[in-house]
């Protein structure tokens, strides 16, 4: 059996990310791979608050809004569909890096990120992605700085490689 190489490539919806996006589309056109758009999501206040007071209606609309966030980023980077790579766009609930380590699981993965710009205070609250994921990944990790990804690298568009949304 066929092994699929995939480019997994994490969404945020920084200032950052549409560059990030187009460099892994670039890198999923090089290696003639599927693209997978993740966007990782939790409950406001946290699984901890949420297992205590559940709320499935608002856990639905939490990720909706995912999924809307999702294809606004797609929209954001590429305008219409890129052409020359097939998109599996992915919205999971928890925590980003564990998330992204978990879907880059495949042999023969690559997994893309940004390493943005935030300050000690924001790294020390709320950690680093690209550090997580750089140290705990099983394939090769390709971190993208905000100046490595020019903005001029935009995938050509057209419709007919996009699929549908899927959760997790």
């Amino acid at each position: 059996m066929a092994v699929t190489t995939r480019v997994v490539v994490g969404v945020s919806g920084s200032e950052h990310g549409p560059a990030v996006l187009r460099q892994a589309w670039a890198e999923a056109v090089r290696r003639d791979a599927v693209l997978v758009p993740v966007l990782a999501w939790t409950p406001v206040g946290g699984e901890t608050a949420y297992r205590t007071h559940p709320c499935p209606p608002l856990a639905e609309l939490w990720e909706k809004a995912a999924r809307e966030r999702l294809e606004a980023a797609l929209t954001e980077a590429f305008g219409e569909n890129p052409v020359g790579v097939w998109i599996e766009p992915l919205v999971v609930r928890g925590e980003t890096g564990p998330v992204l380590v978990q879907t880059a699981g495949r042999d023969g993965d690559l997994l893309v990120v940004g390493t943005g710009r935030r300050g000690r205070l924001a790294r020390l609250l709320r950690g680093s992605v690209s550090r997580y994921c750089l140290a705990r990944a099983a394939c090769t990790v390709l971190a993208v700085p905000p100046t490595a990804a020019p903005a001029a690298t935009a995938a050509p568009s057209g419709r007919e490689r996009r699929r549908t949304l899927t959760a997790a």
